[in-house]
């Protein structure tokens, strides 16, 4: 009765219609009354007459009262707006900010709903109509752009239907742009752009487009500006930045190789997780993921890890969090792989000491890496099982014997560890100095 009632007030075109539209749009902030609005005969109908109509006042109006239809997570309240998506489009490139705006966060609702929606506007031109968006001055159009955006990209059918003909728009160059000023200007807008560029990353298996734009260069320069003006407390919502730059370039790098990659971005790395560390300790995961990557085929990386004297800070990594200790243990096992050498330097630190405990963990997974960890070292600096013997080491790796996913390669320690110590090495010499 009362919708009804509503509907009426609005389509009686007295000259209080603007007054039953605001009553309209306060109903339908409920998802009871959105499902009833939408049953009513004609009721879109009446809406989009007044949404294009010449009288601005009544246009908003109207936008608004379609923005709160877009809010219903029910797919039939979002596929009933179909008629409007034309409509929307074209008032994108009208002249009042506030209705583009309500048009942009009314688009980015409706397709995150219904297909249906996302179907009739890609061949309708979104695509092309938000690169031409992308362009605007105001930051408030760019975000709205952003969320539009970033709701396509998430969508099941991206990969095939959207992520492609964003590729061949303008926007990639400009979203590169914009996340790359975003310590400068237009925060938020960055970091709606950075969650797209992320999902472009990770969905799309040829990131050659990206790559060719300089994605990678330029977004290790961002982290380098960022880690320079690092003050003891981050600007609050910095962080939000940081995580999906720190995704995109370590799916960027496991796509491509890592040669002329500037060291500094390694010194950057733990200068922001020295910085988000107590506050945002969930960016410690993303900054060890950017650097297992950077270690994981690249020798030069592991040596500048070294040179540049950051194990100490990794090494204080390794209790931060079940994943953390996983991952920085990845780190060091990049780093022992690639020979003899690296381990000496990988022992100089307290390591062993370190390492042990970590064999009593419930985590299998952790245990695992850091079984693999002991291995390598053996493996190049065999004096290193002599002394995780004197240590007490022996007995930890025995009671992983009985662990089915463990037992193999505990054993195999084990042998190596019984192994009698050959001639004196560069290794042994190693551990005496640093013992």
């Amino acid at each position: 009765g009362q919708v009804l009632e509503l509907l009426r007030g609005v389509q009686r075109g007295s000259e209080d219609r603007r007054r039953w539209l605001s009553r309209l749009r306060w109903a339908l902030q409920n998802e009871d009354t959105q499902q009833k609005f939408v049953r009513l005969d004609g009721s879109i109908r009446t809406l989009t007459g007044l949404f294009t109509s010449s009288l601005a006042e009544l246009q908003l109006e109207a936008a608004r009262c379609l923005h709160e239809l877009s809010h219903s997570s029910v797919p039939a309240v979002a596929e009933a707006c179909l008629p409007v998506t034309s409509y929307l489009l074209t008032y994108l490139s009208g002249h009042s900010l506030e209705l583009t705006e309500l048009c942009l966060y009314t688009l980015g609702n409706l397709v995150v709903e219904s297909e249906a929606v996302r179907k009739q506007l890609l061949p309708q031109g979104i695509i092309p109509v938000l690169a031409s968006c992308i362009q605007s001055p105001h930051e408030a159009v760019l975000e709205g752009v952003g969320y539009v955006l970033s709701q396509l990209l998430q969508a099941k059918e991206a990969p095939t239907d959207i992520i492609p003909l964003v590729l061949d728009s303008a926007l990639p160059q400009h979203m590169l742009q914009l996340v790359c000023s975003g310590l400068k200007a237009a925060t938020g807008a960055a970091v709606e752009f950075a969650w797209c560029l992320h999902y472009i990353i990770c969905r799309h298996k040829d990131n050659e487009l990206l790559l060719a734009l300089g994605a990678v260069p330029a977004l290790t320069s961002l982290l380098l500006d960022l880690a320079a003006q690092i003050p003891q407390e981050a600007p609050e919502g910095l962080e939000l930045l940081v995580c999906p730059v720190l995704r995109c370039l370590s799916n960027l790098l496991a796509q491509t190789d890592c040669q002329g990659l500037d060291r500094r971005l390694l010194i950057a790395l733990f200068l922001i997780l020295q910085c988000f560390l107590q506050q945002h300790p969930f960016l410690i995961h993303e900054c060890l993921w950017l650097l297992n990557n950077l270690t994981a085929d690249d020798p030069s990386c592991c040596s500048a890890l070294l040179s540049l004297d950051l194990l100490p800070a990794l090494l204080q990594l390794l209790t931060c969090s079940q994943m953390g200790t996983v991952l920085v243990l990845t780190v060091l096992c990049n780093v022992a792989e690639k020979g003899q050498f690296q381990c000496q330097q990988l022992l100089q630190q307290p390591l062993l000491a370190q390492l042990l405990p970590l064999l009593t963990l419930p985590d299998p997974e952790a245990v695992g890496q850091c079984l693999e960890l002991l291995h390598l070292l053996f493996l190049h600096c065999p004096e290193a099982a002599a002394e995780f013997t004197r240590q007490g080491g022996h007995q930890a790796l025995e009671q992983h014997q009985s662990t089915p996913e463990l037992q193999e390669r505990a054993q195999a320690l084990l042998d190596m560890v019984r192994q009698p110590p050959g001639a004196l090495s560069a290794c042994q010499a190693t551990l005496a100095a640093s013992s």
